[in-house]
């Protein structure tokens, strides 16, 4: 891993390992992680080759080598829980459920999008899997899940939000405001900061005085915890922990996953910001490929196997992407519509 205050080589980023909390995760949820790893993964590949041809543009924010995180993390969820999260976070959303048709119309600006066109890459949504209100603030997917999460509370009906955001997030107001409350009132609502050692373009150690983001959690009085955000095995663990533990009852938790940005903030940032030697590292050990090594020396998948996953998303892309380029742009009476709720009585 990468020393977190000098940004210095400590160690070489080891296989997915068995973790730190209980069993490892069955053959099945670690097949479910990667099929959902490698949708994130191969969705930034086909993003970057559509805005490198030309054929659509738009503001985009790869999420490469941040897969695991919530790939793990949705798998321990259950399809009516609830996710927030910010305009980085296209991974979030893929691996909660968003269908790729809906998903790529909608970035195309197209009608048949999610949000009929008119909300774009930086503003997805879909809650029938329970992904939220995405908006294009920093820190702003922390207190709507207290929200969220309060409603859940109140209903009783035992659901649990999930709010990503990353390290330069956790040194913003909304970051300590919900936490606190959060903590409070005991909410059914995990915190998972992506820490991928980058505030857009600023380093971590520049910006940010604690040496541990999760060591901030027993201020709030939850538990705080520091995981390998590029395995699976110890991220499935923390994840599942903490949504247990606040499905029942027992309030939130703040997870810290450690992991590592391929690429600039956005597209088209040539990240001269980071160190070459320790980026070209972490790349080197990229846990995508590393994953799937694994699960093929571990006897869990055949490469036959795998690329039949693989070839099946790949598959789904093409027509995702076919479907939003063939479909109609929104006509001129959207404009008006999605404003108010009702007409409003002069």
């Amino acid at each position: 891993m990468i020393n977190q205050r000098s940004g210095t080589s400590v160690a070489t980023v080891n296989e997915p390992r068995a973790g730190t909390g209980g069993a490892r995760p069955t053959d099945e949820i670690l097949l479910k992680i990667y099929k959902k790893v490698t949708l994130i993964r191969q969705n930034d590949n086909r993003s970057v080759a559509v805005l490198k041809a030309g054929r659509l543009s738009m503001p985009y924010y790869s999420p490469r080598g941040q897969e695991v995180i919530p790939s793990s993390v949705s798998t321990a969820l259950r399809d009516d829980d609830y996710i927030c999260t910010i305009y980085r976070g296209i991974h979030d959303m893929l691996a909660k459920g968003m269908p790729l048709r809906d998903l790529w119309a909608e970035i195309a600006g197209r009608v048949t999008g999610i949000c009929k066109g008119k909300g774009g890459p930086m503003h997805l949504t879909y809650p029938d899997k329970g992904i939220m209100v995405t908006t294009g603030i920093v820190g702003s997917s922390m207190p709507i899940a207290n929200g969220l999460a309060w409603a859940s509370q109140m209903d009783g009906n035992d659901k649990v939000t999930v709010a990503y955001f990353g390290d330069g997030a956790s040194n913003i107001g909304a970051f300590h405001e919900a936490l606190n409350l959060a903590g409070l009132w005991k909410l059914p609502v995990v915190f998972v900061c992506q820490n991928n050692r980058f505030a857009e373009h600023t380093a971590y150690n520049k910006s940010t005085a604690a040496d541990r983001i999760a060591d901030r959690a027993i201020g709030y009085n939850m538990p705080g915890v520091r995981v390998d955000g590029n395995s699976p095995v110890e991220m499935y663990q923390a994840a599942k922990e903490a949504i247990d533990r606040a499905r029942a009852g027992g309030g939130p938790t703040l997870i810290e996953a450690m992991t590592f940005r391929f690429s600039g903030h956005v597209y088209g940032d040539d990240d001269a910001y980071m160190d070459p030697v320790v980026k070209a590292e972490y790349v080197a050990a990229d846990p995508v490929p590393r994953f799937r090594s694994w699960l093929i020396s571990e006897g869990i998948a055949t490469d036959e196997h795998l690329g039949a996953i693989e070839r099946a998303i790949e598959a789904d892309l093409d027509d995702a992407v076919s479907f939003a380029e063939t479909s109609a742009f929104p006509g001129l009476e959207e404009l008006e519509r999605d404003v108010f709720a009702g007409e409003i009585a002069a």
